[in-house]
């Protein structure tokens, strides 16, 4: 499939409701409730505070695909994501046709709303939901377990955010999605399920790739016995785990959301026209896995205790007690030789000077000139 030209109209289907990480429940709520009649709508449970968990049916195909978004709350690019797929589903196209004849979809858009209404990682009894497999604490997870348990998919998509931190292998370049077809066991075993998933996976990078060359990575693979992905492969769903990561200057995400839907679709397009069993095991195992070369900010030739130093400086993101932005504190956690790594920000020149303390693991309390210029400024951990 070529996902240029679908991308090249992006804004055509895009929910523009939604422009920030930061939406909540009513807000899900009300774009559900504006779908037109080809989408089915069922009320699975609540949330601990009460808020509702929702089923969506959409297509009348053989294949049952479920995609499920926002186990953490703070983790949203999925759930736009839907949305923005939810809009290209209401258009005439061969690929709606294709998937509306060939697959049944079955979407929970938000299953952790507690969460999202303080963007929080856990649920509001303090549970990571992605954890609660097994003993089921959290009315959130009975009913996701249970969905699944009822509908029996032949696919799943486990769709999810990581640290804008994780970057590429041999790229220097961040991981803006990450892909994984959880294990089923500690010893990493591959069964018919886990191959769909993987060979799946083949097909989206291949696809993706070209878009955002050097940018998708291989998540890290070991088995969580606590976890839904590695759960709902064991019992028979070929789950596909797709993370959103960073990309320069995207801070709410609003373009990795656009390559997000874009690997969506790629791995619908692949199960529904089975294009995927064509493809080779080899080419999942190729995909460069991720790892942690990047910072937030790089200070390069900086001379600190009478040594010439590179400075490695990243931030914490703590939501704000209304849930509806975040706070950033910036600590050093490097200082050395940093010339194998990349950030987001770098600072390198041979007339840098720094005013204040530069302590390993405390937060950035400094300013940073260049040739006596002002660039940088950091009080108590705060970019000011």
């Amino acid at each position: 499939m070529d996902l240029k030209p679908i991308l090249d109209h992006y804004d055509d289907f895009k929910a523009a409701q939604l422009q920030n990480r930061f939406f909540k429940h009513a807000d899900v709520i009300r774009l559900l409730q504006e779908l037109p009649a080809a989408f089915e709508m069922v009320h699975l449970g609540n949330s601990v505070k009460n808020n509702s968990i929702n089923l969506v049916k959409w297509g009348k195909g053989k294949t049952k695909i479920m995609l499920w978004s926002q186990m953490h709350g703070d983790e949203a690019t999925g759930t736009m994501a839907l949305f923005d797929l939810f809009n290209f589903l209401q258009g005439d196209n061969e690929y709606v046709k294709l998937l509306t004849e060939n697959c049944q979809l079955f979407f929970i858009p938000m299953v952790n709303p507690d969460g999202a209404a303080v963007f929080t990682r856990r649920n509001a009894q303090q549970i990571d939901i992605n954890r609660d497999f097994l003993k089921e604490c959290s009315p959130e997870a009975k009913i996701l377990k249970q969905c699944r348990a009822q509908i029996q998919p032949d696919f799943g998509f486990n769709l999810h955010d990581q640290l804008t931190l994780w970057s590429v292998t041999k790229t220097l370049k961040p991981a803006t999605l990450s892909f994984l077809a959880p294990a089923i066991d500690e010893e990493l075993s591959i069964d018919q399920t886990r191959k769909n998933a993987m060979l799946v996976i083949a097909e989206m990078f291949k696809h993706l790739d070209p878009i955002i060359p050097k940018h998708i990575g291989l998540f890290d693979d070991e088995f969580e016995p606590r976890a839904f992905g590695d759960n709902f492969q064991k019992a028979g769903t070929a789950t596909i785990l797709i993370e959103a990561g960073g990309l320069a200057a995207d801070f709410e995400k609003q373009e990795i959301r656009s390559y997000y839907f874009a690997s969506i679709l790629a791995g619908l397009h692949a199960i529904a026209t089975k294009s995927f069993e064509q493809q080779d095991l080899n080419n999942y195992f190729s995909i460069p896995k991720n790892n942690k070369q990047i910072f937030h900010i790089l200070i390069h030739q900086l001379m600190l205790d009478g040594i010439e130093v590179s400075i490695g400086i990243n931030y914490e993101e703590c939501p704000v007690a209304d849930g509806y932005s975040t706070t950033k504190t910036y600590s050093i956690q490097d200082i050395g030789d940093l010339s194998f790594c990349d950030a987001y920000q770098i600072y390198t020149s041979a007339q840098l000077k720094v005013k204040g303390e530069i302590i390993l693991y405390q937060n950035a309390h400094f300013e940073l000139f260049d040739n006596d210029q002002l660039i940088l400024s950091f009080q108590n951990g705060k970019l000011l």
